[in-house]
C-alpha cells in the first residue's frame, strides 16, 4: 500500500470530499551511489554550517528567505502549512473542461485520490461518476511543497486521479524551433498515413514498451557481481540519409507489415507506383508542332475559361 503524501479535501461548489493523496506511479530505475575509486568508500553529502564550519544535524536545519547576505527571514514548516490560502487545505476545482482542450505538454505526474473514510464515500462516488459521464476533467488549484499549483482531475477505472499541471507561463513558445519552409506532396502525406496505419495498435502493452535500459543495466551489474564477462553491446546501426522520402516510406510500410506477420497488399504497391518516375515526353522539334496539337491546346484554354468562375458542387 503506497504511503499518503498529503491529506485534505476536494472542493467544488459546496461539495467537499475528504481525500488522501497517494502516488499513482512507481520508479523502477536502478540507483547509484558515489564512492571512492581507490578503496570503495561511500562519498556522502554532508551539511555544514558556513559560519561555524561544522556538520549540523537535520534537527538544526530550517528554511529561510535571504533578503541580503546578512539578513535571512526564517520560515517554519508550520507557517507554510498555515498560509492564508484557500488551497492550503483543499484541492479547489475552478472549472470543468473537455480533456481534448488541455495541451498534453502541460500535464505532469499523476496521483491517486483516495476517499478518506466512510464520510467521503458518497461525495467521492458522486464526483467520480459525474466526471465519467460528462467526459470532462476538472481543473483545480492546490498548494503543496511551498507553492500553489495547477492540477487536472480525471477518472481512471474507479479512482479519481490528480495530475499536476504546468502554469501557462511555464510553457516555452516553440516558434523559434520551427524548421525552414518545405513543400510536402500529397503522395508523401499518403505514404506517411499508410505507415501510421501499419503501426497503429489498441494499447501500449507488450515487449516494445519494456524498459530495456534498466534490463541491460541489471545484466551488467549481475555479470560484474559474478565476475563474468560483460554482455556484448549490439552493433548500432547508423541512421541512413533520406535521399528519396517516398521510397523510405514505402520500405518502412513493408517492414512494419512484415514485423506484424502481414503480407504486402495493394496499398503498398500502389504507393510504389506513385513514386515511379514518369518518363519524360518525347520532345518535338521546334516549328514542327502538328495542327492537331494546336487544336487541343486551344480547346483546353476555352474549357478553362468557362469553368474558372464555377463553384464546385457539394457531394
Amino acid at each position: 500500500m503506497p504511503r499518503t503524501i498529503w491529506s485534505g479535501a476536494i472542493s467544488f461548489g459546496l461539495v467537499t470530499v475528504p481525500i488522501n493523496v497517494v502516488s499513482a506511479t512507481e520508479d523502477h530505475s536502478i540507483r547509484f551511489h558515489q564512492y571512492h575509486l581507490e578503496d570503495g568508500g561511500r562519498i556522502r553529502t554532508r551539511k555544514v554550517c558556513e559560519l561555524e564550519d561544522r556538520e549540523v544535524g537535520q534537527g538544526e536545519i530550517g528554511k529561510g528567505y535571504e533578503v541580503t547576505k546578512t539578513q535571512v527571514i526564517p520560515i517554519s514548516d508550520e507557517e507554510l502549512r498555515d498560509l492564508p490560502l484557500p488551497t492550503a487545505k483543499s484541492i479547489e476545482i475552478e472549472a470543468f473542461v473537455p480533456l481534448e482542450s488541455v495541451d498534453p505538454i502541460r500535464i505532469r505526474e499523476g496521483y491517486y485520490l483516495q476517499p478518506a473514510g466512510q464520510v467521503a464515500a458518497k461525495p467521492y462516488k458522486l464526483l467520480r461518476q459525474a466526471l465519467a459521464r460528462s467526459a470532462k476533467v476538472g481543473v483545480a488549484k492546490y498548494a503543496w511543497s511551498g507553492r500553489e499549483r495547477l492540477g487536472l482531475l480525471r477518472v481512471r477505472d474507479d479512482v479519481i486521479v490528480l495530475h499536476a499541471m504546468r502554469w501557462p507561463d511555464e510553457i516555452r513558445d516553440p516558434a523559434e524551433l520551427l524548421p525552414p519552409l518545405v513543400e510536402i506532396s500529397q503522395e508523401e502525406i499518403d505514404g506517411a498515413l499508410a505507415l501510421m496505419d501499419t503501426m497503429t495498435r489498441e494499447d501500449l502493452e507488450g515487449e516494445e514498451f519494456r524498459d530495456t535500459y534498466t534490463d541491460a543495466l541489471a545484466q551488467v551489474i549481475e555479470a560484474k557481481q559474478g565476475d563474468k564477462p560483460l554482455p556484448e553491446a549490439p552493433q548500432a546501426e547508423e541512421p541512413g540519409k533520406v535521399l528519396d522520402l517516398m521510397a523510405a516510406l514505402t520500405e518502412s510500410v513493408s517492414k512494419a507489415k512484415a514485423a506484424r506477420g502481414e503480407t504486402d497488399d495493394a496499398d503498398v504497391h500502389d504507393m510504389s507506383k506513385k513514386t515511379t518516375a514518369k518518363k519524360a515526353p518525347k520532345k518535338t522539334p521546334a516549328g514542327k508542332t502538328t495542327a492537331k496539337t494546336e487544336q487541343k491546346t486551344a480547346a483546353a484554354k476555352k474549357t478553362t475559361k468557362k469553368t474558372a468562375g464555377r463553384r464546385p458542387r457539394s457531394a
